[in-house]
């Protein structure tokens, strides 16, 4: 990881902006949520603003969730800039603040954006997450419990609860500093990330049912469409989890999940348990991420995408 001081670059600015990608996962809106934090604790005077796709609900426990700026109105140009979880043309509506800022940071953990997209990077693809990386960025002696809480949650989001192969040593050592602030983790995991309404646990159920084995069993498929999620009346919120819950499946090496975002066109999650590097198939199709999780849009119907996929993760197999 890149040395920098968060000090050098912010003592001068009068505005501050922190954007993370669209559709923000647990790690996005914890390492998002940390920074702010921190910063508008360490500048009170200054103009520090948060601007994410509205999150879900089960991150209210955060402080600081309900001054996220999800309307992302003109604003004068930040004197810095934060992306943070992403590049910068994921940034959606915000990336527009990003490009301009007088200056641009740019802290991410995926091997997609290996050499970063700011003028200062903090680039590190052995992190755990990019919370991680905040947490080492803010210090020890910066953290306060509600900081602390907002990075806790962002690391066992992208850890999968501290089981993924991406967890360290580091990342233990770092989980069990932030838990001696005293929050309350065991609830924290159950209600961000075990949790599931009776919507969600329905559309899950459904996703299972349809999926299907190939490849002689070593990858699993399922998805939904729009008239499905409509039917149920689910959004895109309401659907993480399905394709980890495809990746246990005994035998799987590949887990595949789609929905349908607008005609023949799909939003694809990818998981290995190791054996294929899931951020190349994903990179292949203009997507990116982890060796063992990755994404992509893809556009056709919902077998082209699947024979599509299946073409580059034979290579691997």
């Amino acid at each position: 990881m890149g040395r920098l001081e968060l000090s050098k670059i912010c003592d001068t600015a009068e505005s501050i902006g922190i954007g993370g990608h669209v559709r923000p996962d647990g790690d996005c809106v914890g390492a998002c949520l940390a920074c702010y934090l921190f910063l508008k604790k360490k500048y009170p005077n200054k103009r520090v603003e948060l601007f994410l796709e509205k999150p879900a609900d089960i991150f209210q426990c955060i402080s600081g969730f309900d001054e996220i700026n999800s309307e992302f109105p003109e604003r004068e140009p930040f004197d810095v800039f934060f992306a943070l979880d992403c590049t910068n043309d994921r940034l959606g509506d915000a990336e527009r603040y990003f490009q301009a800022a007088k200056h641009t940071v740019n802290i991410d953990h995926h091997i997609s954006n290996a050499n970063g997209c700011g003028m200062d990077n903090v680039i590190d693809v052995e992190a755990s997450s990019t919370s991680e990386l905040v947490y080492e960025l803010i210090g020890k002696d910066n953290m306060d419990a509600e900081i602390a809480k907002a990075v806790y949650i962002g690391i066992i989001h992208d850890t999968g609860v501290l089981h993924y192969s991406c967890t360290s040593p580091k990342t233990l050592r770092i989980a069990a500093d932030l838990i001696e602030y005293g929050f309350d983790f065991p609830k924290i995991i159950d209600e961000t990330f075990y949790e599931k309404t009776y919507v969600q646990n329905q559309i899950l159920g459904r996703a299972v049912l349809e999926s299907f084995l190939f490849m002689d069993g070593r990858c699993i498929a399922g998805g939904v469409s729009r008239k499905t999620m409509e039917f149920y009346g689910a959004g895109p919120k309401d659907l993480d989890g399905i394709v980890n819950q495809l990746r246990i499946t005994k035998g799987v090496e590949v887990a595949i999940f789609l929905y349908e975002t607008d005609t023949l066109t799909y939003k694809v999650s990818l998981r290995s348990c190791g054996t294929v590097d899931v951020a190349k198939v994903a990179a292949y199709f203009g997507g990116g991420g982890h060796v063992r999780a990755a994404g992509c849009t893809m556009t056709g119907t919902f077998h082209d995408v699947i024979n599509n996929l299946s073409g580059q993760i034979a290579k691997q197999l």
